[in-house]
């Protein structure tokens, strides 16, 4: 699930300050999910937009954004989108490039994508993965430092960590400390021998052992 958050609206007011005759597109997956694109949120962003003088000339929820496959497709959901002279997608980054890669129409984001996350047991969890390329999540029992850890820690907590709480977000339980149970409980404790060193090579970080 990709994780993202909707701007303030006077953000995107100011995005489409220039724009009128304004189509919406939604996301029925991970932005519906996370109410920032779903259909109450489209239709209220309709009601907004209007209320400022935007004249919105209709919206589309594909199931998922990031998907589309063209143009042809949207219009076959909502004929009215021939009409727009701006898009607004409420979606992540990803759905806003997707469907500005079908359209020579100005595409706009509503929201702001933020991380790689999920959801379990109905809980949405952020943060889970930093796509960093490089996945050693196994040696770290399925818990990934440098998504979860605010200073990616990739050798143990810091000097920081209190009672098995984080020093930079104390209302949540350390990533190391929920490594370690984990390891614990898959008696691993073998892979916490090793000593990850972190290279600097253009500007990405690359872990070895």
């Amino acid at each position: 699930m990709i994780i993202s958050s909707a701007k303030p609206f006077e953000e995107i007011l100011k995005l489409l300050k220039d724009e009128d005759d304004i189509f919406i597109i939604g996301c029925n997956a991970c932005a519906a999910k996370l109410h920032v694109g779903g259909e109450p949120e489209v239709t209220m962003m309709q009601q907004r937009l209007e209320v400022n003088g935007k004249n919105v000339v209709g919206w589309v929820i594909p199931s998922a954004a990031c998907s589309v496959a063209s143009f042809d497709s949207l219009v076959e959901k909502n004929p009215a989108i021939r009409e727009a002279k701006a898009i607004l997608v409420m979606a992540c980054g990803s759905g806003v490039s997707i469907i500005a890669g079908v359209t020579d129409i100005p595409v706009y984001p509503s929201n702001n994508t933020e991380s790689l996350g999920g959801r379990s047991q109905g809980e949405v969890i952020p943060r889970l993965c930093a796509m960093c390329g490089d996945c050693t999540v196994y040696y770290f029992g399925g818990i990934c430092p440098k998504g979860q850890c605010p200073k990616q820690l990739l050798n143990g907590p810091c000097g920081g960590s209190m009672e098995g709480k984080c020093e930079v977000d104390t209302d949540k339980d350390c990533v190391w400390d929920r490594i370690c149970s984990r390891l614990e409980k898959m008696g691993r404790q073998d892979l916490m021998e090793k000593v990850w060193l972190a290279e600097e090579i253009e500007g990405q970080i690359l872990c070895r052992n």
